[in-house]
């Protein structure tokens, strides 16, 4: 199995194509800590400014987000609080990171983009511009990607952010990498073999033969 998908279609297909890809390799249970969005959001930084009356508050100078596992430095982050009192952060940095454990997993995702955005009320975390992410020995890079935290199900978009001498077209590049049978997401053993292990009669099931 090749590890490495250099080109994926075309530049509007790829999420769908690398969503499959990720969900093909990734355990079918697999999610972000599930506890995260039930725990406050601790921020620090070296300047803050607030406005109440628009709900939204900026932090400004190697900031610091914390949320549960979830781990975001930036060099500016802006919070905004809905009616509801849902909470969007929007990083800023060259890059931003972010980091979250995987729900009942000794396994980290990381990823990094020039913005972060975490959106508490969608579950949803987008990173937008020279995206970068990692899942175990996983990565894919591409111009956006998206995160459900709810399933983990990923989408990752080409675009103008990535392009370079190499990839003059900025699509997404892949690297999955190929999984032990023991792990999460391996095919069971002899799975699409073609062949299937033949089946044994038990004496008192096998056909009597007719008295002539």
């Amino acid at each position: 199995m090749n590890s490495i998908f250099p080109a994926l279609r075309t530049p509007r297909t790829a999420s769908a194509a690398f969503a499959l890809a990720v969900a093909m390799a990734a355990s079918p249970a697999a999610q972000a800590e599930k506890a995260d969005k039930d725990k406050p959001t601790n921020i620090e930084a070296n300047r803050m400014s607030s406005d109440d009356a628009r709900r939204i508050s900026i932090f400004e100078g190697n900031v610091v987000l914390t949320k549960g596992t979830i781990l975001v430095r930036a060099d500016r982050i802006t919070v905004r609080q809905d009616p509801e009192g849902f909470q969007i952060s929007v990083a800023t940095g060259n890059p931003a990171r972010f980091r979250q454990k995987r729900d009942g997993k000794d396994e980290w995702i990381d990823g990094d983009a020039l913005t972060i955005e975490i959106d508490d009320k969608r579950e949803r975390i987008d990173l937008r511009e020279q995206a970068h992410l990692m899942r175990d020995k996983d990565e894919v890079r591409g111009d956006a990607i998206s995160i459900d935290q709810r399933s983990e199900f990923f989408s990752v978009l080409s675009g103008k952010s990535v392009t370079s001498a190499s990839n003059p077209e900025g699509r997404v590049h892949a690297v999955i990498q190929p999984k032990k049978p023991d792990e999460p997401g391996a095919a069971p053993a002899g799975a699409g073999s073609g062949s299937a292990a033949p089946s044994s009669i038990p004496p008192s099931a096998a056909p009597k033969k007719q008295a002539r």
